[in-house]
């Protein structure tokens, strides 16, 4: 069962202008950590090897044309063999997937070894147990601080599971459930 999301506490009053650049990033960190984010796996096929990396920093971009984009982290050892294979596929996680997250959050791990899966459109492997996908070329790759930003082209997309998205909240994992209005 997925953790409950806890209410907000108080960060910071301090509402002061800061110069340029003096942002703290552990403070920025914490702060931004207010704001939820669904959880998804970035998969690729470089090599003729499966690779995947955990990412929450994916988003959709334009309709016409359907393009998605992602934040790597310029460290991941991951991302230039996605960059390098010029196509990937966007799992979304549902709320009882921590373990998978937690298993393409680690850099050394075999991590297509206990999973299922297929190759979509362009190969790159589409997730049995995602609750949806999006399967894309590679675009463009802009440079973005200590990140770049990757935009792709959805080439095929589905959604395949019933069930809410995991969702990353002030460090913490958590599930959503939808209320009807009465």
């Amino acid at each position: 069962m997925p953790e409950t999301l806890q209410p907000p506490t108080p960060i910071s009053q301090d509402r002061g202008t800061r110069p340029a650049g003096a942002i703290d990033p552990a403070h920025f960190r914490r702060v931004l950590g207010n704001y939820p984010t669904g959880v998804v796996v970035v998969t690729a096929m470089h090599e003729g090897e499966p690779v995947g990396m955990a990412v929450g920093s994916f988003t959709s971009v334009s309709l016409s044309p359907a393009l998605v984009g992602f934040f790597p982290d310029s460290s991941s050892t991951t991302w230039p063999r996605i960059r390098e294979a010029g196509a990937f596929c966007v799992n979304v996680l549902g709320e009882d997937h921590q373990d998978v997250c937690r298993l393409f959050a680690t850099r050394g791990a075999d991590k297509f070894g206990s999973l299922g899966w297929e190759p979509g459109a362009s190969g790159a492997p589409v997730l049995d147990d995602a609750i949806s996908w999006i399967d894309c070329r590679l675009e463009r790759v802009h440079e973005a601080g200590d990140h770049f930003l990757a935009l792709g082209r959805v080439l095929d997309l589905g959604a395949e599971q019933a069930g809410g998205p995991l969702i990353f909240y002030r460090g913490n994992y958590g599930g959503y459930r939808a209320q009807l209005a009465s």
